[in-house]
């Protein structure tokens, strides 16, 4: 027998169920463990221990990361010309697959050689850089000089949390 009500979902039949308020859910992140790098110099003086000791990671020197080493690589380059050309050499290795197997190239990191701006030639080779991976500058800092890591510089905010070095 039809009534001339409609009748909807079965909610509507039992009424709104009352839930405890929502707790909002962590951020992902705030669980994860901070990825590992290998900081791999691609010229002597580079800066790999200095960035091991400020952002964490493993310093792998000059060599590639052995076996027990984290994969995940960060290219370590000052921004004089000679880095510059060992860095962009060392992209190259990984473009071509030339690199130990299982290593990953995440991006490339370039410590400042010197305070100040860049001269325009070298500038125009960071951006090629740039324009193949991704790229974390890091500033003169006069500290470093003098063996006292400290925290990372505020500049280079977007590394720290890439390495899980931002606090």
């Amino acid at each position: 027998m039809h009534t001339g009500r409609r009748q909807g979902p079965e909610i509507w039949l039992r009424g709104p169920v009352t839930t405890p308020e929502p707790v909002p859910p962590e951020p992902a992140h705030a669980h994860a463990a901070a990825r590992r790098f290998s900081w791999v110099g691609t010229h002597g003086g580079a800066g790999v221990t200095t960035l091991a000791a400020v952002y964490g990671g493993h310093d792998c020197g000059r060599s590639w990361p052995g076996p027990g080493d984290p994969p995940s690589v960060l290219l370590v380059a000052r921004t004089h010309a000679a880095g510059l050309d060992t860095v962009a050499g060392a992209v190259e290795i990984f473009r071509r697959g030339r690199a130990p197997q299982g290593l990953d190239l995440d991006a490339v990191v370039l410590v400042a050689d010197a305070p100040g701006r860049l001269p325009r030639p070298l500038a125009q080779r960071v951006r090629a850089l740039e324009s193949v991976i991704d790229v974390y500058r890091v500033p003169w800092v006069p500290s470093w000089r003098l063996g006292e890591p400290g925290p990372p510089p505020r500049e280079t905010g977007a590394l720290a949390r890439l390495t899980g070095a931002a606090r």
